[in-house]
């Protein structure tokens, strides 16, 4: 698996591209006038205290009140603290932590998205390549994700061993730090307890709404959190961050030193390696299956839906041999567009059904390993009696449908608008609601062409039919400007 970081800077946008086996597998976004707030660490002020949802709303100078449940809240009773969606009850109430008026450290850990504001954690926590840190929390973890129980060990004891004496605050070893010697771990751990000294410097005469600490821009970010040991070279595009990300590198990934390039190439680098083109058919509903078939994706504010189609594919042996192949690309497609396209939340698979249930099990298992390698967190149910996989993905940003694009002011979301013969129906009715209530000489109806074009042509014996009824003369006129669904009856 060979894997490449490509970094695009413009004046207004940063974007980093994670290409694997030359496929883009995930596109990561950054608006200069829009950054991303996950990391950042503000002083709020809680605005509103809720017993009933055990949670409360803080203000901290952004454009929506934030939102902090008591799960994510560090108290004197931790392990009195229940996660959100747990069935037990907690032992504490909020408002023995929190009252109205209080200012509080909190940090962000999951932006606004749509209408709701940014999740909160009292929990701070700072991550550098190798190590978090974790200021309230005394232990010291291992990732999951390091299966290797020897590994596990020696990391472990690696950081006890850096540690300083009385140290206050937790370690949790990241992913990254697999194979990473003492040295690299050492000097991790130093910048973080650097870093947290700053921050509490900050925080002693921070007024509400100040920001204590803000975190990497996005290009830092992507070499911190993505760089593997199966990453062969990061390209820039602008010298300025070349610069900035070859420093960067040079502290804290030295083996990755040399294999930062800064790229001065005539075509831009995305168009190289064919981004561009991906990002637009990651806007689209329809995914085509090399075999032929495609999927449907669906994104709502509650959910987001993806079924799997045959389509033009029709096999060579039977019908249920033809089902498994499809289903067997989609899921691996699938894990691919969830990446690209940073779906989060619920999420529902619509498998072709299988009646064979080894072929259900294997589908789920390519469905597995191809998530393996998501950075982000996710949990995957088992096949469903029709067919459905449900899964849930963490989401702490927007996806990317909604950093590029926004809601159709024609169609207001809906996808679909009315035909031109609804339209037209509905002109006659308000036509005959406009002579029953008043007394006009004749009436003006503008619309869009589309509209006008039918009245005039399929219409016009239902036109002269109305005219005879009411007794008064219609004319119609194209107005340019208006939508398909727009129209206005005018009295003359």
């Amino acid at each position: 698996m060979s894997e490449e970081i490509l970094i695009n800077v413009s004046p207004r946008e940063t974007r980093v591209a994670i290409v694997e086996n030359g496929v883009l597998q995930e596109i990561l976004v950054e608006r200069t006038n829009r950054r991303g707030l996950v990391g950042n660490i503000y002083m709020g002020t809680v605005a509103r205290v809720l017993p009933g949802m055990q949670a409360a709303f803080v203000e901290m100078g952004l454009e929506r009140a934030a939102f902090l449940h008591i799960s994510d809240m560090v108290s004197e009773n931790e392990e009195y603290l229940q996660p959100v969606g747990s069935n037990e009850t907690s032992h504490e109430s909020i408002t023995e932590l929190l009252r109205e008026g209080q200012t509080i450290a909190v940090q962000v850990i999951k932006d606004p998205i749509g209408t709701k504001g940014a999740r909160l954690t009292t929990r701070i926590s700072l991550p550098s390549r190798y190590l978090v840190f974790m200021p309230e929390m005394n232990h010291i973890g291992v990732s999951q994700r390091i299966e290797d129980e020897q590994e596990r060990e020696r990391l472990k004891e690696c950081i006890e061993q850096i540690l300083p004496e009385n140290t206050e605050g937790g370690i949790i070893v990241r992913t990254a730090a697999e194979g990473a010697l003492e040295p690299e771990l050492k000097s991790n751990q130093i910048y973080l307890a650097k870093l947290w000294e700053s921050i509490q410097r900050k925080m002693k005469d921070a007024p509400s709404g100040t920001i204590i600490h803000e975190d990497l821009p996005l290009f830092l970010r992507a070499l911190r959190d993505y760089i593997t040991t199966q990453t062969e070279r990061v390209r820039i595009d602008d010298l300025n961050c070349f610069e900035r990300a070859k420093s960067f590198i040079d502290d804290f990934v030295p083996t990755m030193t040399g294999k930062v390039e800064f790229y001065t190439g005539e075509r831009p680098l995305f168009d190289l390696y064919g981004i561009e083109e991906e990002i637009q058919k990651s806007l689209h509903r329809k995914v085509q299956l090399k075999s032929g078939g495609h999927l449907i994706i669906d994104q709502t504010e509650a959910m987001t839906t993806i079924d799997v189609n045959t389509g033009a594919f029709v096999g060579s042996r039977n019908l249920e041999e033809t089902i498994f192949k499809t289903n067997l690309e989609a899921a691996t497609a699938i894990a691919r567009q969830l990446r690209v396209r940073n779906l989060g939340g619920i999420i529902i698979i619509d498998f072709i059904d299988m009646t064979d249930e080894e072929h259900k099990r294997q589908v789920l298992r390519a469905l597995e390993k191809a998530l393996a390698r998501d950075h982000t967190k996710n949990n995957i149910s088992a096949v469903s009696s029709l067919g459905l996989v449900e899964m849930t993905r963490k989401r702490t940003r927007e996806s990317l449908e909604h950093v590029l694009c926004e809601t159709c002011s024609v169609c207001a979301g809906r996808g679909t608008i009315k035909t031109t013969e609804t339209v037209c129906n509905e002109i006659f009715r308000e036509v005959l609601r406009a002579a029953r209530a008043y007394d006009a000489k004749s009436y003006l109806v503008l619309a869009s062409q589309e509209v006008v074009d039918r009245m005039l042509d399929e219409e016009s014996a239902s036109v002269a039919q109305l005219e005879l009824e009411i007794g008064k003369s219609i004319t119609f006129q194209v107005e340019s400007l208006y939508t398909q669904e727009l129209f206005d009856v005018v009295l003359m």
